[in-house]
Formats: C-alpha cells, sequence, structure tokens
C-alpha cells in the first residue's frame, strides 16, 4: 500500500468524531495484530486488571457501544479518528476522564503521584490511547491526533485536556505498546504542557482551556 514512510501533510489529514466515521474504519486502524486490537482501549474503562478477563468478544462489544460509530446523531463517543485522502489511519480515545475508572478509582496510582484536585471532575478530559494503523505508522499521524484531540476537547466543553505521555530518545527503540499513551514530543506539539514526572519516562500533561 505504501512505499517510503515520508511524513503525512497535514493538510490532507481529516480529524471525525469516531461516531462520525464506520465501525468498518475503526476496525482497520487496529488491525488485527500487536496490542491495539487486544485491548480495544478498555484497560483504563476498567478497574485493575478486569479488562483482561472480558473476552475479546465482550471488549468489542464494548468499544462499539462506546463509540456509536456509524451514528452521526449521537450525543455522545469515546475518540476521535484521522483520516488520510480518505483511508483510516489513526485513533484516540478521548472523554471525560471520569469516564475512565481505573483512573479515577485510583487504581493507576502513578498518574496521580504529586497531584492533589478532585479526581471526580467530569470538565477535565483524558486522551488515553492513541492507535494509528500499522501501514501508516512512523509518519507523524500521532502528532495530528494529539492536535485532533485537543480540538475535539475543546469543542465539547472541556476545560482542560491531559494526558500521560512516555519520553522517547532519538535512535532508542520503544515498543508500540509503551508508546500507545502518546509521546511526549506529540502531546507538547499539540501545547500540552508538563504537570508532573511521577516516573522517569512518564509524564502527565496538560492544556487548560
Amino acid at each position: 500500500m505504501l512505499g517510503v514512510r515520508e511524513t503525512v501533510d497535514p493538510g490532507k489529514i481529516t480529524i471525525v468524531p469516531a461516531n462520525e466515521a464506520s465501525w468498518d474504519d475503526l476496525l482497520a486502524v487496529f488491525g488485527k495484530t500487536d496490542y491495539a486490537p487486544r485491548c480495544l482501549c478498555q484497560a483504563f474503562k476498567t478497574q485493575g486488571w478486569h479488562w483482561a478477563e472480558l473476552g475479546h468478544d465482550a471488549r468489542v462489544e464494548r468499544l462499539q457501544a462506546q463509540t456509536h460509530c456509524g451514528d452521526p446523531d449521537a450525543e455522545t463517543t469515546s475518540g476521535i479518528v484521522a483520516y488520510l485522502d480518505g483511508e483510516p489511519v489513526g485513533w484516540c480515545a478521548v472523554e471525560p476522564r471520569t469516564a475512565y475508572l481505573r483512573l479515577v478509582a485510583g487504581r493507576s496510582p502513578v498518574y496521580w503521584k504529586g497531584r492533589d484536585e478532585d479526581k471526580e471532575d467530569d470538565t477535565v478530559w483524558a486522551a488515553t490511547c492513541f492507535v494509528t494503523r500499522k501501514e501508516y505508522r512512523h509518519r507523524g499521524v500521532m502528532y495530528e491526533l494529539a492536535r485532533g484531540a485537543v480540538e475535539f476537547a475543546r469543542s465539547r466543553g472541556a476545560k482542560a485536556l491531559e494526558a500521560y505521555g512516555m519520553i522517547t530518545e532519538p535512535g532508542k527503540e520503544i515498543t508500540w505498546g509503551e508508546l500507545h499513551v502518546g509521546s511526549v514530543n506529540a502531546l507538547a506539539d499539540a501545547g500540552l504542557v508538563e504537570v508532573s514526572h511521577p516516573t522517569k519516562r512518564r509524564v502527565v500533561m496538560r492544556i487548560d482551556f
């Protein structure tokens, strides 16, 4: 499908709420290998490791119900889908932080280290997962998804958007499974700034509207 992996032209990327995308398009982004089609963005949506016990079919059903793909009149959705020249190439899970039970229930203490705020504040949104279709990786799609997440949250009335990026180092390999939360560089490019640095490579980042 693709030859040399050149950086995408931002002008050719279109971002839409997931409910305005088709279910088949979203499945094409997730693919059938690696971590994405196994988790299906359910890790943060359930407490502890319960998500791993759901079974694949249950995770598929949950994601479909959460996104409302193919229903442009739906009042809510759980993310955005990126298209390049009409081809689905990326996904970002972004919605009110309170939708992520694993975050607000304190099952992920690393994200709250050094922070004192109301976990139940649903005006704060979170971008928790970035997926780039396998054939389109390393072309800058994540950067466009990060910008799209900011604009999506802002347009839906969020007062702030946060994410939990990983630090990447030039020339040092990083697995996709680690980078699904987004890279610090992509998030910074979208306007998010560091809130806390709970581990050596993990950075909680945020933009206030």
